[in-house]
């Protein structure tokens, strides 16, 4: 019976969904896979396919997965998130569903992804964890990936993006085909999982989920997942596509902290109890303010580059700043933290003078001339962001 179908489903013009594996020396599983996720199809009385993305196996997992009844496609550029990128391309389905060949995740749970998607939602992630009503077997989940790694790495997701999904990293999934190559997803590795839910998010595409379970994987071998190395690489993604959270909140931090420092200790040491705040703690104040204005600007650069690049949405206000007044304003500032700074510096200069070019007060004359070379730095900096905002928008 199962046979007959899949035969139908491959001759078919349309299909309803293609349960996409990529692949990499599955032998040990990929067959029992291939003939699970042909019975979720018949079940579900849809018409698709089961289609492999080999991305260069040396064993028989292409020849087991053939016979099984999926159709192979090589996939020449190696990676887990190439393997996809080819898959997608190649999927005759309207819908997707995603998962790995390793016998982990339940194709049978088919349905509740149809469900999800013919209600409008263009990408449906599977939940593995049980406060959300996921299973995880015995077995099926290092420690470490459960409690640290994608708790974490979720939440950050959750928090970067408004990302609704309660399990960022999860790989079974399903979506829209022409929904999600509407993305321009490029990664190719291990971070492509969240690449395609940060992009999902940033593009305000309807994101639903539904509880699934996960099995302990059949093979004999490690999992090609390395923990350190692929969950650095996911989180590296997700904050180089979050300027906020990556510049200018820290950035704000930074000067905020500096300017309140620098504001109490310009006149003045402070002791609170025993400790008292002098010259060092100014200095530490100023240079927290310049530095942390100057990654606040950076932020901006990144974000005004990357929404003009339609790497980011928000696209109208960015191109007002872009293409408004920047070098006019950021002259204006310039010269108001110049002026301040270079005003501040002629003053201990005719002091030193009254003094006769002698030794001077350090309590005094530090605090004047740590003062105005803060605000000169303010202001060049200020005048630089100027320009370089004009620069960005720039017709290209």
């Amino acid at each position: 019976m199962i046979v007959n179908h899949k035969r139908q489903t491959l001759s078919s013009n349309f299909m309803q969904i293609t349960i996409l594996m990529p692949c990499l020396n599955e032998a040990e599983t990929i067959g029992a896979c291939v003939t699970e996720a042909l019975a979720a199809i018949h079940t579900a009385g849809v018409s698709g396919e089961v289609l492999i993305a080999d991305n260069g196996s040396t064993d028989d997992s292409r020849n087991i997965a053939q016979h099984a009844g999926a159709r192979v496609i090589t996939i020449d550029r190696r990676g887990y998130g190439s393997a996809l990128q080819g898959g997608i391309t190649a999927a005759r389905g309207q819908y997707i569903l995603m998962g790995d060949a390793d016998g982990s995740y339940d194709f049978s749970e088919l349905p509740k992804f149809l469900e999800k998607l013919n209600a409008g939602h263009d990408l449906v992630m599977g939940c593995r964890f049980p406060r959300y009503g996921g299973t995880i077997q015995p077995g099926a989940m290092p420690w470490k990936h459960r409690w640290i790694g994608n708790p974490v790495l979720s939440a950050i997701g959750k928090l970067f993006f408004s990302s609704p999904a309660h399990d960022f990293h999860c790989g079974l999934r399903a979506f829209r085909k022409e929904a999600i190559v509407n993305l321009g997803l490029k990664t190719t590795g291990m971070e492509f999982a969240s690449e395609m839910v940060v992009k999902a998010s940033l593009a305000n595409l309807k994101i639903g989920q539904v509880p699934i379970t996960l099995r302990p994987d059949g093979r004999s071998r490690p999992p090609h997942l390395r923990s350190w190395r692929d969950g650095w690489r996911h989180l590296r993604f997700m904050l180089l596509y979050s300027p906020l959270w990556l510049f200018i909140l820290p950035g704000l931090f930074l000067a905020t902290l500096g300017l309140s420092g620098f504001i109490l200790l310009i006149f003045e040491p402070v002791k609170v109890g025993t400790v008292t705040f002098d010259l060092s703690s100014l200095l530490v104040s100023s240079s927290s303010l310049l530095v942390g204005f100057q990654i606040f600007g950076f932020g901006i650069f990144i974000k005004a580059y990357a929404i003009g690049a339609g790497l980011l949405p928000g696209r109208e206000f960015w191109l007002k700043l872009t293409k408004g007044r920047p070098v006019e304003w950021g002259i204006l500032s310039a010269l108001m933290f110049i002026l301040c700074g270079s005003g501040y510096l002629v003053y201990a200069t005719l002091l030193w003078k009254s003094a006769g070019f002698g030794p001077m007060p350090y309590q005094t004359i530090l605090r004047m001339v740590i003062a105005s070379i803060t605000g000169i730095g303010l202001g060049i900096q200020a005048m630089v962001y100027g320009f370089a905002l004009a620069v960005l928008g720039l017709e290209r």
